[in-house]
């Protein structure tokens, strides 16, 4: 593998990382209670303790995530083909393997919004949803 396609890797698995943790910290245990399993959320919490610590911060976790999806999703879908361009960044003959490289690129970056979307309503919009539905 190019010293390329694993750069232009590295900003999309970060994302990718930082959308799941906010799922993982945020929005799972919400959703695991809503479904009537507390006591799972109680023994992940006893295993993890450290969960506990990061939705506490969750606000900070939500911003620092966005901003990592946001810049990713800027260098995936505007600087890196003007850098392709600019650089011929592809070599020779390689031109099918660069085009992987992007559609995984893309991939990533729609994933990890569409989690980080999925984390941010449970995180936040479902309990006033639920709050006004009950009323």
């Amino acid at each position: 593998m190019s010293s390329v396609a694993r750069e232009s890797r590295l900003p999309g698995y970060l994302s990718l990382f930082a959308s799941v943790g906010t799922l993982v910290c945020c929005a799972l245990p919400a959703t695991l209670v809503l479904a009537g399993l507390g006591a799972t959320v109680a023994s992940v919490l006893s295993a993890l303790p450290w969960l506990v610590t990061l939705s506490r911060h969750k606000d900070w976790v939500f911003a620092v995530t966005g901003i990592l999806i946001a810049a990713n999703g800027y260098y995936v879908y505007r600087l890196a083909p003007r850098l392709a361009i600019a650089r011929e960044a592809c070599p020779p003959g390689q031109a099918d393997r660069c085009a992987r490289v992007s559609r995984l690129s893309r991939a990533m970056v729609l994933v990890s919004a569409g989690i980080y979307v999925l984390g941010a309503i449970v995180a936040y919009a479902l309990g006033p949803i639920l709050a006004a539905l009950e009323t």
